[in-house]
């Protein structure tokens, strides 16, 4: 009898193993495509939407391209084949995806754009991001405000760093950043002694930190053997890291010559731990907690026949369609605010950042 009972407990163990998956997979699997493992918080975002969908009882497909624009095609297009029920990409170049979304959209597939906007396909569904353009906004205002600008101070020699010019949000953060630098410019205030300007001038190929140290080396030995860089624009974490590399490189970094405003973006650990140290001024956080969340949502969404939450149906226009979009709120963190803002908000554990 005693057999026979654990015979019969294994078996419903057995049983409920068995089902257990697969009713975690019954609503449908998501693909999740991603640029890249180079930067952290690319890993957070995957990590968090895998999360987020596996708690809401979705199955995923989570591929990293490594920033090969073929392997990302290559992956988006097998995630068709088998047949997931949504798509979720952020792309590394928003403008390759036109045929492969066809495909999607020819077997009902739903797309999701993440973060990085997809361009020249009637076939993108709805996108999350946060507000790029205010992004910029933000990361320029924290360079007004160690040079003190806005009091009046003044000249400072600035140079300025642009993200990926085949990444759609790179122009959004360039555009507003100049939105507010531009009028101290115009002003004398700010003067750019390079004289580079425009994306096509400053962009950073793939967000590259190696591309951006080697700018600003070049940058240095071209413009300041007399005089001294005052600030730098840096459109992320990696691009600030190359950029002090540099500045350090030729004496930067010392109380006689003090480093420059250097701006950032992502709160990656290794950024906060330099804006802690006092080299890199400032980034900007955007909670992938929160975009993931959205993201879900959408998911749930569009996949139980209902209309996504949105709040933006104006600015993303792909060159097809504009782009229904859900836009999150960025912060910018700095020396005094870093402990408030995301040990806080339970993005970091303090220990991290020691």
């Amino acid at each position: 009898m005693k057999s026979i009972i654990s015979l019969l407990a294994a078996t419903a163990i057995g049983i409920a193993s068995f089902v257990a998956p697969a009713l975690a997979q019954e609503k449908g699997t998501v693909g999740i495509a991603m640029p890249t493992k180079s930067s952290a918080r690319w890993i957070d975002d995957g990590n968090n939407i895998v999360a987020q969908l596996k708690a809401a009882g979705y199955g995923t497909d989570l591929q990293y391209a490594d920033d090969d624009i073929p392997n990302q095609l290559s992956q988006i297009e097998n995630m068709v084949t088998k047949g997931v029920k949504v798509l979720v990409i952020a792309a590394i170049d928003g403008t390759t995806l036109s045929d492969v979304l066809q495909q999607a959209a020819d077997a009902k597939i739903k797309v999701i754009a993440y973060d990085r906007l997809i361009r020249d396909s009637k076939n993108v569904d709805y996108y999350a991001t946060f507000d790029n353009f205010q992004v910029g906004v933000l990361q320029a205002g924290t360079i007004v405000k160690g040079l003190g600008l806005a009091e009046g101070k003044g000249p400072f020699n600035i140079e300025l760093f642009g993200g990926s010019p085949d990444d759609n949000n790179a122009f959004f953060f360039y555009d507003g950043a100049m939105s507010v630098l531009q009028p101290y410019i115009d002003s004398g205030k700010l003067v750019i002694k390079s004289g580079q300007k425009g994306m096509d001038k400053v962009g950073t190929l793939r967000w590259d930190p190696a591309t951006a140290q080697a700018r600003m080396d070049n940058l240095l030995s071209a413009n300041y053997t007399t005089g001294r860089v005052d600030a730098v624009l840096s459109p992320y974490d990696g691009i600030s890291i190359g950029i002090l590399s540099s500045l350090k490189g030729v004496g930067y970094g010392t109380k006689a010559q003090p480093l420059p405003f250097v701006s950032g973006q992502d709160a990656e650990v290794p950024s906060v731990k330099s804006i802690i140290a006092g080299e890199q001024y400032s980034t900007i956080f955007k909670d992938t907690r929160e975009l993931a969340k959205v993201t879900v949502a959408m998911v749930d969404a569009v996949m139980t026949g209902k209309e996504p939450q949105i709040n933006d149906t104006k600015t993303y226009d792909n060159g097809v369609k504009v782009v229904p979009s859900y836009l999150l709120k960025p912060v910018a963190v700095d020396k005094t605010n870093y402990e408030s803002v995301l040990i806080g908000a339970g993005y970091y554990k303090a220990e991290q950042l020691k």
